[in-house]
């Protein structure tokens, strides 16, 4: 269920749950472009629309979230606080083109590539273990692999779009084929046995999840940059 504001939430909710639903998403779609609306204003927002369904229906309840919070991890621990049962990470907001022909602002749905799994995984990680509610993943995630790296960081859930509509249907059927010999491949007996086992909480070395890693992923990328670089000197030497 989509919306941004508390008005029709709570009548859309029962009849939802009346139809049979098993739990609800409530997909927070608002973009805030009034200067005078304060982070506080928008944050208990959040709060007072989760807090009015979840009185109103006793199916359980999930809140699909964007990322744009000054501190993700307190606006996660209230949403949990006030009876969040899962977190979808993250919505994706709509981002319109400009058409230069026609001088006008036009629609423009892109669907995810595989940088976008980065964010969800990112936060997955940091929120595993340090609130109630089930994680839900989603954006970029397109093979096999993407699946396995959200599990270990902590999802309880991964969920598929643009890769269904790039592939049809019957790309469920190779992504689960490719877990399952991931699986057998590492020697894990089930998705539960890896589950949380890369999260900030049990990695190794938890500031990977931070900016404290800033130098060393920049580092890592010189290897790829220096020869590019060469390679156009070179070009441009010989002609």
């Amino acid at each position: 269920m989509n919306g941004s504001t508390a008005g029709g939430w709570i009548d859309f909710a029962k009849q939802i749950e009346q139809a049979g639903a098993d739990a609800l998403e409530c997909n927070i779609y608002w973009i805030v472009t009034d200067p005078s609306v304060t982070a506080a204003e928008v944050e208990q927002e959040y709060v007072d629309i989760l807090t009015a369904v979840k009185s109103s229906i006793t199916i359980p309840v999930a809140v699909k979230i964007a990322p744009f919070f000054s501190n993700l991890a307190n606006m996660a621990k209230r949403l949990d606080a006030v009876g969040a049962d899962g977190l979808v990470l993250f919505n994706r907001f709509y981002q319109p083109d400009i058409n230069l022909s026609e001088m006008e602002i036009t629609p423009n749905v892109l669907l995810s590539t595989a940088q976008a799994l980065r964010l969800p995984l990112t936060w997955v990680g940091i929120l595993y273990g340090r609130i109630r509610a089930s994680l839900a993943a989603t954006g970029g995630i397109h093979e096999p692999e993407d699946i396995i790296k959200l599990l270990m960081v902590g999802a309880n859930v991964t969920m598929l779009c643009s890769t269904l509509l790039r592939n049809g249907i019957g790309h469920l059927r190779y992504l689960e084929h490719g877990i399952r010999e991931w699986l057998d491949a590492h020697e894990y007996e089930s998705v539960r046995q890896m589950q949380g086992s890369m999260s900030q909480l049990r990695c190794p070395d938890p500031s990977a999840f931070e900016r404290a890693q800033y130098m060393r992923a920049v580092k890592s990328i010189q290897h790829v940059t220096v020869p590019a670089r060469e390679s156009w000197r070179l070009m441009n030497d010989g002609s």
